[in-house]
């Protein structure tokens, strides 16, 4: 091979006027992080030098090669020469490495070459790409017209720089300001999302938000707890694997995760965790084109925003409940201790239950010491009242069994249990409660719903708390029954006693059309006393009690009188009649007595015809009449 070099003027002089005045993007130039697209850069830069050369005589006379700096080949044009090809190729990456900052020229067989640099626009010293002209003769005419060409290429390489530099400028602007959208749609979504109290909204919130941000993508909420939200999207995260499942390793390490699939989709998991504790995991995948890691921080921001505002939102509903279970306890409470008899406590208390819970049906049931069984004493069920059952059945006997509340969700699927109550009322769910006075089972609420699964825990530890104020109710009512009783009852003989007598009289006398009395007295009391002693006396007492309640009928009213005398009011009864029932007594008492005692009796009535009939005159004429019939000869009957 021969080679010599030819010398022209330098490409660098070659500077118009337009281009002394630059524009801000005419100082840019070529960089490290340019050389990636560098060789596109240069094919397209050729290209237009072609399109624009169109006529030119050089592309005429010579094969024209544009030479990367690595000696490849990027391009070619002009005259063809397919038969030597490959040697114009190898004169014209010979050329190339020789103009390493200049000019030169080559030849090869029957071809020469000549080479001109590009030089770079801010360092007229370091070229970045050699243009040849590969032809049978090289002249003068030849390397100016190449040289001119030069300068072109360089033109039309930098118009196509300036193109890609202002396109990324403007394509990054764009991602700018659509990160900065982006995120400033987050922050936006996270100050709403702490403007929320409820749990509901704050939820539906996020999933919104995340939905407008990454229209295409897929989103999942799991939550660790109950929540019926409605949204599809919202589900339980379970625990069944949490070794190898990426959500619940999320949730229980507290951190945020990313997995690339195979299918080009980016699998994100976030925590959605409060002050207190995570309370589930976001999941989104996403396209990896629509996937940006700088998104990464401001959906954690998110997540954290939403398990905050979760956590307040969950707080305040809470509180509301702990507000309304308070108000709700306070005011049965309140209307419970209104009520001092037993049977009103049951019937409000099952109307209330079954408004406090929407409820179908409900029961209340007091245990009886002696009979040792249940008695429903209020039921929705009509036909349920009254009705005994025995310690060892149904959901009764294991609420008295074990002394704790019961919840079953659906009956029908878990009936083990048999219960008529149940099946009656056609109910799937149950929460059941027992009424405890001190340590022991006084009764139990029995409150159902035909729907399964209707009955939260929420609504179980609800009842735990009512029925120990309705057990406080009935053992207040119970104890005033019991006072009450001891008040109008004598101790000794179990009859009324004697101002409880006066005032059934006097409540009788205003509705009923007439009414006897029959005044009691044991005969020779005293003797009996002094001969056996006043415990015999008292056992006298009580005999005789139990002669005169075994004659009357429910509806009269016996009392102790005082000391040996009872009385036995007959509320409409004439004195005929009064005087078979004395008369009965009279019999009973003197052949059923032991010792063996008689009695005698004073009869009086009263109609309503009588004028200013009162308890006083009744019992004056009742009186009168067994003063006579003890001093008639005692065991008689007298009617005054």
């Amino acid at each position: 091979m021969r080679q010599h070099i030819l010398l022209h003027a330098d490409a660098s002089n070659f500077r118009t006027a337009a281009e002394q005045t630059e524009l801000w993007y005419e100082g840019q130039d070529i960089n490290i992080s340019d050389v990636p697209y560098l060789a596109a850069l240069l094919k397209e830069s050729f290209s237009d030098w072609v399109a624009e050369s169109i006529g030119l005589p050089l592309l005429g006379q010579a094969a024209i090669f544009l030479v990367s700096t690595d000696e490849h080949i990027v391009d070619r044009a002009g005259r063809s020469s397919a038969e030597d090809d490959s040697e114009l190729a190898a004169l014209a990456a010979a050329a190339a490495s020789l103009a390493a900052n200049r000019p030169s020229a080559g030849s090869h067989a029957s071809h020469m070459a000549a080479a001109v640099p590009i030089m770079r626009r801010t360092d007229d010293r370091l070229p970045f790409a050699v243009l040849v002209a590969a032809a049978p003769h090289v002249d003068e005419s030849l390397s100016a017209q190449l040289l001119s060409a030069t300068y072109h290429l360089r033109s039309c390489f930098y118009r196509r720089f300036e193109r890609m530099f202002i396109t990324d400028i403007m394509r990054q602007q764009r991602l700018s300001e659509t990160e900065a959208l982006h995120r400033a749609a987050l922050f936006a979504a996270a100050k709403r999302l702490y403007d929320g109290i409820d749990v509901g909204s704050v939820l539906s919130e996020m999933m919104q938000s995340l939905s407008s941000l990454y229209p295409e993508s897929r989103i999942r909420l799991y939550l660790s707890q109950d929540h019926v939200n409605g949204d599809t999207r919202v589900k339980s995260l379970q625990f069944n694997h949490p070794s190898g499942d990426f959500v619940v390793k999320s949730f229980l390490e507290a951190k945020p995760g990313i997995r690339q699939h195979d299918s080009g989709s980016v699998d994100v998991v976030i925590p959605m965790a409060g002050k207190q504790a995570v309370y589930g995991v976001l999941r989104l995948l996403v396209r990896q084109e629509q996937w940006d890691e700088a998104d990464l921080p401001a959906l954690v921001l998110l997540a954290d925003t939403a398990g905050s505002a979760f956590e307040h939102a969950k707080l305040y509903e809470q509180s509301n409940l702990l507000i309304s279970e308070l108000r709700l306890i306070n005011e049965l409470t309140k209307r419970l201790s209104q009520s001092l008899k037993l049977k009103d406590v049951f019937h409000y208390t099952t109307s209330e239950l079954l408004r406090i819970y929407n409820a179908d049906c409900c029961c209340l049931l007091n245990y009886d010491k002696e009979q040792e069984c249940f008695i429903v004493m209020s039921s929705s069920l009509p036909s349920f009242e009254n009705e005994h059952f025995s310690i060892e059945y149904g959901f009764t006997g294991l609420v008295y069994r074990s002394q704790e509340a019961v919840i079953i969700s659906d009956y029908w699927q878990s009936n083990s249990v048999p219960s008529r109550w149940m099946d009656e009322t056609g109910s799937r769910s149950l929460i059941a409660a027992p009424i405890l006075a001190g340590s022991e089972v006084a009764g139990v609420i029995l409150v159902g719903h035909r729907s399964p699964h209707y009955f939260s825990y929420d609504n179980y530890k609800l009842l735990q708390v009512l029925s120990s104020h309705i057990g406080l109710a009935m053992s207040n009512a119970s104890l005033h029954a019991e006072v009450r009783r001891m008040v109008i009852t004598d101790h000794l003989t179990g009859l009324s006693a004697r101002h409880y007598l006066n005032d059934r009289i006097v409540r009788k006398q205003r509705k009923d059309r007439c009414g006897s009395l029959i005044v009691v007295d044991i005969d020779k009391f005293k003797e009996v006393n002094d001969s056996f002693g006043h415990l015999v006396g008292d056992r006298i007492l009580v005999q005789v009690s139990e002669k005169i309640r075994s004659v009357i009928r429910d509806s009269d009213i016996a009392a102790r009188w005082g000391g040996e005398e009872m009385a036995v009011y007959l509320p409409e009864i004439r004195k005929d009649q009064a005087y078979r029932i004395a008369e009965r007594i009279r019999i009973k008492v003197e052949s059923e007595t032991s010792p063996s005692v008689t009695v005698s009796c004073g009869i009086s009535e009263w109609t309503f015809e009588d004028d200013k009939i009162s308890v006083e005159s009744l019992f004056y004429r009742a009186d009168m009449a067994l003063y006579q019939a003890k001093h008639g000869g005692r065991n008689c009957i007298t009617i005054g």
